[in-house]
């Protein structure tokens, strides 16, 4: 036995294996009997005894024995009340050293006494096994509700929700979540992952989850969840860690689905971007129908000239002839342009994202908005070379084509000479880059510029705009990572500025590289050296795509031209080779897509050798060209990138 001092107090911090037993104002001969009882069994011996004049707060769990004095008896019936009030009914033991029997003993067990014992009492070693059995039933009874109203609270989150302990282990989680990965929380409980979930998932879950861990700080993803039917859905996880007293660490995450929500917001900006192609059509349509108007005259004056009987042609109408095709060629390079840059800004095929030339998406929307800008204001434009940004190039030049568009709306109805429209390009704090649109327009209140990127506010008229514009380029710019500010005063102008963390990576690196016709035609003249050219099967349901492909590589390949891919592999079936094949995407009947699946299966070998040319894909098209092809070769292309593309598959 381990006596205490006297008065000493038992904080209820202080929990040890061993039960206390407090005598509270118990005479020492009495106290001595009680120790000497408890000595006599192996739990009294482990008993650590503490003899007191009164009871301290808190009170320590254990055996509380209270002294009757004998006065009366009410007094000794608000003292049980005060300690029963103090006490963990589950955790002590509280007993009555008193000579009163009958009603009065009844009294004080009412009172909040467990049992009342004529003085010095006995087998008090017995008490001690009651007391710690009755402990560890009341521990499991409030460990099992405790568990149970934490489960509880988890179920009723209605969003997935799971904890994790630091290596990364599953140990509790919610309904939610288990209806979501469609496995039961025994299956789940003490897993790293599941194994339905795919390996790219599992990892980009993992880095995240490590991320919470060693920052501290809440982490919030976005991706992609693929669930057990194989459908996948974007979702939004939040994950922060904790540590409990003695440093055992834990983290807690909370999945949100917002799938919808994404396709809504995709449907948004698609919306507000067609309204932007909208206003733009004019002016594009003019940039279009200028070269296309030489284009068609040239082609037509052409046309007349090969048209006449076969005669010597003079040096003069020769030059005037090379003249001709060249200012043809020219004109269809420029509307081959417009067109590229508007499908860039208004495609609504699944959006990659990687490193973006920031110069040339800031081109690509001033050149949509040429006509516009020219006959409304004039515009200095300041490009100074800047380092790449992780993004989308169709969905920069959006950002930068709506603030143009806010920029020029500004200014009213004021005379074009008047309106005065700044760009700027340039490296903006370490590591950044910064895009500036300035304008001296009407400005804005104060009230207005703090409103200026909620969704649909607007102070034109209705058939002004939707007040999308500013919204969704706050949204965009933030996907990139970076932020949108605008500075004004009402009659000073604006000044929008954007903000976008830079890669690593120069300019140039994101430029695609030029083709090198070299080769190509080193290659060819030895193939007709030899006379043994190489045979390329070309598939589109297009005559005069065929021919005219047929005709810029007639003297470098030896060119089978074939309008159905179903034919392409009847032929092929029947044992005719080919170095390469060249298939459009898009064709009715067979497409190049169930083509190329099918090549796989007649001639594997060939497969990888098999390249795409399209004029525009769907998203699905997109991604299995991603998945299955080797490259894309995008209608309208040069000869040069021709040529560069079908070498690339003789490889």
């Amino acid at each position: 036995m381990r006596p205490g001092n006297a008065g000493g107090m038992i904080p209820w911090c202080a929990r040890s294996d061993a039960v206390h037993a407090m005598l509270v104002a118990v005479p020492a001969t009495v106290a001595q009997d009680v120790e000497r009882d408890l000595c006599a069994t192996a739990e009294g011996r482990a008993c650590r005894v503490i003899r007191v004049e009164s009871p301290p707060e808190p009170l320590p769990e254990g055996l509380l024995v209270l002294w009757d004095h004998g006065g009366p008896l009410e007094a000794v019936k608000a003292r049980c009340q005060w300690a029963h009030a103090r006490r963990l009914p589950t955790r002590t033991w509280l007993v009555v050293l008193t000579t009163r029997d009958g009603e009065e003993a009844e009294a004080l067990i009412s009172a909040g006494a467990d049992e009342c014992v004529a003085p010095p009492g006995t087998r008090w070693g017995a008490r001690l096994v009651s007391l710690q059995r009755r402990s560890s039933d009341g521990d499991a009874q409030a460990l099992r509700r405790a568990r149970d109203m934490f489960q509880g609270a988890l179920d009723a989150v209605p969003e997935p929700l799971f904890i994790k302990d630091r290596e990364h282990r599953l140990v509790a989680m919610n309904g939610a979540y288990c209806r979501l990965l469609d496995q039961p929380a025994e299956a789940l409980r003490g897993t790293v992952t599941s194994p339905q979930v795919p390996p790219h998932e599992a990892e980009a879950s993992w880095r995240q989850d490590e991320r919470a861990f060693t920052t501290g700080q809440t982490v919030e993803d976005e991706g992609s969840f693929t669930d057990s039917k194989g459908r996948s859905r974007e979702v939004l996880t939040q994950r922060a860690a904790y540590a409990l007293p003695n440093g055992e660490r834990f983290l807690v995450g909370l999945v949100r689905d917002v799938t919808e929500r994404t396709r809504l917001e995709a449907q948004r900006r698609l919306a507000e971007r067609m309204t932007s192609v909208g206003t733009l059509a004019a002016g594009v349509a003019h940039e279009i129908n200028n070269p296309l108007s030489y284009v068609t005259s040239n082609l037509a004056y052409l046309w007349e000239r090969v048209a006449q009987p076969v005669v010597p042609v003079p040096t003069e109408q020769l030059e005037e002839l090379r003249q001709v095709v060249a200012e043809a060629l020219e004109g269809a390079g420029r509307v081959r342009s417009i067109v590229r840059d508007l499908r860039t800004f208004s495609r609504t095929e699944e959006e990659q994202h990687g490193p973006v030339d920031v110069r040339r998406a800031v081109e690509g929307a001033v050149k949509l908005m040429r006509d516009e800008l020219q006959h409304r204001a004039r515009l200095t434009c300041e490009l100074e070379p800047v380092a790449a940004v992780h993004g989308n190039e169709g969905r920069l030049a959006q950002v930068v084509t709506h603030l143009l568009m806010n920029a020029l709306q500004s200014f009213g109805e004021r005379p074009p000479e008047q309106n005065q429209l700044r760009l700027r390009l340039r490296p903006g704090r370490e590591g950044h880059v910064l895009i500036e649109v300035e304008d001296n327009g009407t400005g804005m209140p104060a009230e207005v510029r703090q409103r200026i990127f909620d969704p649909f506010y607007t102070t034109r008229s209705p058939k002004g705009g939707t007040g999308l514009g500013l919204s969704i380029c706050l949204t965009l710019v933030h996907a990139m990572g970076g932020h949108i500010e605008v500075a004004s005063e009402q009659g000073q102008g604006s000044l929008f500025r954007v903000e976008l963390p830079a890669l690593s990576l120069p300019p140039e690196a994101l430029r695609p590289p030029q083709p090198v016709a070299a080769p190509v035609e080193e290659s060819a003249q030895a193939a007709r050296a030899t006379r043994n050219l190489r045979r390329l099967l070309l598939i589109d349901d297009e005559p005069a795509v065929g021919s005219a492909v047929s005709r810029l590589l007639r003297n470098l390949y030896d060119v089978h031209v074939i309008q159905d891919a179903r034919e392409a592999l009847r032929r092929l079936s029947h044992g005719e080779k080919f170095d390469a094949i060249l298939c459009d995407l898009m064709m009715p009947g067979m497409s190049g897509m169930d083509f190329l699946v099918e090549l796989e299966r007649l001639a594997p070998e060939l497969a990888p050798r098999t390249g795409l040319m399209t004029g525009g894909v769907n998203p699905q098209a997109r991604e299995f060209v991603g998945r299955r092809a080797r490259e894309l070769l995008e209608k309208p292309f040069e000869r040069d990138q021709l040529c560069t593309f079908v070498e690339t598959l003789m490889q």
